[in-house]
């Protein structure tokens, strides 16, 4: 049973370079090389998707920004439990 996995794993090894070998070779020299394939269409949006406005995105990072603020700040502090989380409550509730 050793011999026979170590033979398989041994053909594996050993086909795989032989396999790009021949996958890579060129069929005549004298052919003109493939065009390059077109680029992929870059997707838009479309009629049923709702588009958030810049402003959305802007608030949800300023929000994220000020609530990772508050969280180091708590650790600062050594917050554990419902401190912390009343803390973090105060800290982003404040303007």
């Amino acid at each position: 049973m050793r011999f026979s996995a170590g033979a398989i794993a041994l053909a594996i090894c050993l086909l795989t370079p032989a396999g790009r070998t021949a996958i890579a070779a060129p069929g005549n020299p004298s052919d003109p090389p493939a065009p390059a394939p077109a680029p992929a269409p870059t997707p838009g949006p479309t009629a049923g998707q709702d588009e958030q406005p810049s402003g959305a995105n802007s608030d949800a990072a300023a929000r994220h920004a000020k609530r990772t603020a508050c969280l180091k700040a708590a650790r600062t502090k050594k917050l554990l439990g419902a401190d912390k989380t009343a803390f973090i409550k105060d800290c982003v509730a404040a303007p």
